[in-house]
């Protein structure tokens, strides 16, 4: 009778591929991800998540349940003991000789991840299996990598880590794309509460909070309060946006990384911005230096096989992280697009914002080179960025890489209370929500800065990936959220 293996001793698969435990007999599990079969012995492909890479493992017909172990679908999770050994094939350095298995969780004929290709919508679809492949393997380990990165940074350039909330009774870019939160039940309307005032309105005050609440569109604001008291501040949380964008480019839900930082000009605040950038591409290619290939390499025969040019981005982003950025202003860019004889879709034109294209264009044909653009009309603008002398435009910001167009947009805040009041009166916006934040510029009110990074915006462009559906776990889009 065979005796249960222990998985409390397991390693994993990526200290075994290292070396660890060569020579001596370990055990590992995993799910397998192929089988190869002869009369006598077979090969067994197993993979853990640890890593990129699979570990073969030997099979021989001796095991004593060598028909069950080698007859293992793949997807099966498998518990394994056997000793490490110099591998005879290619691709490895090591594998495994297998003593004894355990079948601990079988599948059936059913199981949707075969070895043949399967397409990235079906993928999405089956969202709780995709971390299995081997491309959602590489995105995923990547996506860690790029988050420790990010704290890592913004501890060393001595920000703090502050958890904003999640609901909020402001809309504090302005726009009015946001989820509404409230306590009363929809399954009966006729009992919701009406304001005596306006009886085709809702009566919030006695909603569960008082007011009228939503899920958060930024963390911008609470990251402004810290910063007047702990001077530098980073948010990285969850945002929420109830755009009706069903693109390769929006998300219903997604993270933002948001520093705030007192006494930090517009200058300063683009500096942090490009290094930032160059410290995620530098993380990326140091700590996940295999997952970066296997992208590549992925994007490579998807391009093959749609009949597409391919070209590796892994150039463009080491271009990225040891360039020096250029930096010119909003009206520069318009001068440069309207004489450049290119044909866009949308006309460059001085007080409009700037497309993608446009964007694209300044960053990989007029300089080839990474660029901010400072100083945008105000018009185009959030409420809270600081107005410049000339009244038109404020002091905005935007980083544009080659590829992607714009990455990460920022400004520094205004300051000056009279200006922010006399701004929320033009855009017609209710003050009294916003009245503690109207307090930071009449208690001990300083210049500061702070930008926005979509966090799975940055991870398609270091990943290579083209829908940012495929780069956060569940993704939340319209008419969609399931799992």
């Amino acid at each position: 009778m065979m005796s249960e293996l222990d998985y409390k001793k397991r390693v994993l698969i990526k200290d075994v591929l290292s070396g660890v435990g060569f020579g001596e007999e370990v055990i590992v599990g995993g799910w397998v991800r192929s089988v190869r079969r002869s009369k006598t012995f077979g090969f067994i492909v197993l993979n853990d998540g640890s890593c990129q890479d699979s570990l073969q493992m030997v099979v021989d017909e001796s095991l004593e349940n060598y028909e069950s172990v080698i007859g293992s679908l793949t997807g099966t999770s498998l518990l394994v003991k056997g000793k490490v050994v110099e591998s005879g094939g290619k691709g490895q350095k090591y594998e495994l000789q297998l003593s004894e298995a355990q079948v601990v969780g079988p599948v059936d004929e059913n199981y949707p991840l075969q070895k043949k290709a399967t397409s990235l919508e079906f993928l999405r679809e089956n969202a709780h299996l995709r971390p299995r492949t081997n491309l959602f393997g590489a995105v995923y380990r990547l996506r860690h990598t790029l988050s420790m990165a990010t704290h890592e940074f913004f501890d060393k350039e001595g920000f703090y880590y502050l958890n904003s909330p999640i609901l909020t009774a402001v809309d504090a870019e302005g726009a009015g794309e946001m989820f509404s939160v409230s306590s009363y039940s929809l399954d009966d309307l006729d009992a919701i509460p009406r304001d005596p005032e306006n009886p085709k309105s809702v009566d919030f005050k006695q909603d569960y909070f008082g007011v009228e609440t939503s899920l958060c569109v930024t963390g911008q604001l609470e990251g402004e309060c810290f910063a007047h008291g702990l001077g530098k501040v980073y948010t990285f949380g969850p945002t929420f946006r109830a755009e009706n964008s069903n693109t390769h480019r929006h998300l219903s839900e997604f993270w933002m990384i948001e520093p705030e930082a007192a006494f930090m000009d517009l200058d300063q605040n683009a500096d942090l911005a490009v290094r930032y950038v160059q410290h995620l591409i530098r993380a990326a290619f140091e700590k996940c230096p295999v997952e970066m290939e296997a992208l590549d390499n992925y994007h490579r025969f998807s391009a093959k096989q749609n009949k597409e040019s391919f070209s590796s981005h892994l150039e463009r982003l080491k271009q990225v992280m040891n360039s020096e950025f250029t930096q010119i202003t909003y009206t520069e860019a318009i001068e440069i697009l309207q004489k450049s004889n290119q044909k866009f879709e949308y006309r460059p034109e001085w007080g409009k914002e700037l497309q993608t294209e446009h964007e694209r264009f300044l960053a990989e044909k007029h300089f080839e080179a990474p660029v901010v653009v400072t100083d945008y009309p105000k018009d185009c603008k959030a409420f809270y960025m600081k107005q410049n002398d000339d009244g038109k435009t404020v002091r905005a910001m935007d980083v544009l890489v080659p590829g992607v167009g714009e990455i990460i947009g920022g400004s520094q805040r205004e300051d000056d209370l009279s200006k922010l009041e006399k701004r929320i009166d033009e855009l017609e916006m209710d003050k009294e929500p916003l009245w503690w934040y109207l307090d930071l510029r009449r208690f001990g009110s300083v210049p500061h800065s702070g930008f926005g990074l979509g966090f799975e915006r940055a991870i398609m462009y270091i990943s290579g990936m083209k829908n940012i559906r495929d780069v956060i776990a569940f993704p939340r889009t319209p008419k969609n959220c399931d799992f």
